[in-house]
């Protein structure tokens, strides 16, 4: 019996849903149908702060052109890219605080205008493998941002998501650095182009966590240019390598790269006698 009561009861509460869908989808589409734009735009407010964003914007849309030049049109912009964030739809909402901050740099809501077109792209930003312009966007708005609104509560959050985009950036150079040195001497010395892919990522990402990957492929690219060079070049070479290793154990003590560096400079002291 009291089995049969809880299915009755959750049969009543599955109608009770059914029925106030049913309303709340009347009231949308009379919404859609409706000629004042007030009323639309405060239903859309409504249904945005009840995280119905999809319908949220599809009003906006609508009232949008009727304001268009009024004082509201900086609260239905703003809405608008709220919108499109609440849908994960980041690209759109890229747009439209980018369309916010073009009509309204000095804004109500320009602080978080300026944040939000670097923290969209931050969101948007691809696999390192995969091209990094919306990386790079994002770092370059998101400079703009701090620079403008260093004391914003933005700001602490804003650095941590640049910081996190210039290692997506350094883990690229580490791919390409790597892919070169796998090619090896296929159609040319590919172990050269490893040497200078991670010399100019040490020095553009000075503070990456990846700076002994890169030290480490440098001296293992220099000592594979010693292994194939002429012998003429040969010790020249060697000797450079030689100070390379000095340079990685000295910077890296600890390295678990360690033993085979120093069975890189058992090899290198064959060829210098030293």
């Amino acid at each position: 019996m009291q089995a049969v009561l809880i299915n009755m009861r959750q049969k009543g509460l599955l109608i009770l849903l059914f029925m106030v869908l049913l309303t709340s989808c009347g009231e949308y589409q009379k919404l859609l149908k409706s000629r004042d734009p007030e009323e639309k735009y405060q239903a859309a407010l409504q249904y945005f702060n009840q995280k119905q964003y999809v319908k949220s914007q599809t009003l906006l849309d609508d009232v949008s052109s009727y304001y268009k030049g009024t004082e509201r049109s900086e609260d239905i912009l703003a809405y608008l890219a709220r919108s499109y964030m609440g849908q994960k739809a980041y690209e759109s909402a890229t747009e439209y605080y980018k369309a916010y901050v073009r009509n309204y740099p000095k804004g109500k809501y320009a602080t978080e205008a300026y944040f939000q077109v670097g923290h969209c792209q931050y969101l948007e930003a691809p696999d390192p493998r995969l091209d990094q312009t919306v990386t790079r966007n994002a770092i370059e708005d998101f400079t703009v941002f701090v620079e403008l609104f260093p004391e914003s509560p933005y700001a602490e959050q804003a650095y941590q998501e640049m910081n996190e985009l210039y290692e997506r950036l350094a883990q690229k150079e580490l791919y390409s650095a790597k892919l070169y040195y796998n090619l090896g001497t296929y159609l040319g010395n590919n172990y050269l182009s490893c040497e200078i892919t991670a010399k100019n990522a040490l020095k553009n990402y000075p503070s990456s966590k990846y700076q002994e990957d890169f030290s480490w492929l440098i001296l293992q690219a220099k000592y594979q240019q010693m292994l194939n060079s002429f012998e003429e070049k040969k010790l020249e070479r060697a000797r450079d390598t030689q100070d390379e290793y000095y340079n990685f154990i000295t910077e890296f003590p600890n390295s678990k790269h360690r033993k085979e560096a120093d069975r890189m400079l058992t090899q290198i002291r064959k060829i210098t006698k030293e």
